[in-house]
């Protein structure tokens, strides 16, 4: 076999990545949260500004994977990079470095764009993903806490605003 080919994501892909998306959350038990539609992943993805971005990774024409993005600032470095927001890769095409090569792809623009970080969250009882992710050479910041407001503690703190 020859490596995967990674494309970027074409509006016609767009209900491959809402079943890619669906199969992610069901593997990291978080079904109940995927609420979104396809019409809200085409207007992130392909809307005016995108504001997401996807990779898809291909074998002999079948679509195997996905890495799916959004563009980040850090204001330390002063400069840009991605956060990954979701990588998959089908049952059927594990083991054969197609997550390697959509991050790999995913390096590589990131570096072109004159960015400085790729970074991404992984579930800690995903063993095979944190291997994988070591092997890359992807550091654990163990120090950090990730937050999040969304639901109605978010419109609670929007009204504030108001």
């Amino acid at each position: 076999m020859t490596g995967p080919l990674i494309r970027p994501a074409r509006p016609q892909d767009v209900a491959l990545i809402m079943r890619f998306i669906r199969a992610a959350a069901a593997y990291e038990q978080l079904s109940h949260e995927a609420r979104g539609s396809e019409e809200d992943l085409r207007r992130a993805l392909f809307g005016t500004p995108p504001r997401a971005g996807c990779l898809i990774a291909e074998v002999e024409g079948e679509a195997a994977g996905m890495a799916l993005y959004r563009w980040t600032f850090s204001t330390f470095l002063g400069k840009p990079g991605r956060w990954l927001e979701d990588l998959w890769v089908e049952p059927r095409f594990r083991r054969r470095g197609i997550a390697r090569a959509l991050c790999a792809r995913l390096a590589q623009e990131t570096l072109q764009e004159g960015g400085a970080r790729l970074a991404w969250a992984v579930l800690d009882w995903n063993a095979p993903a944190i291997v994988a992710y070591d092997a890359m050479g992807a550091e654990s910041l163990r120090e950090w806490t990730i937050r999040r407001l969304s639901g109605e503690a978010l419109a609670a703190l929007a009204k504030e605003a108001a």
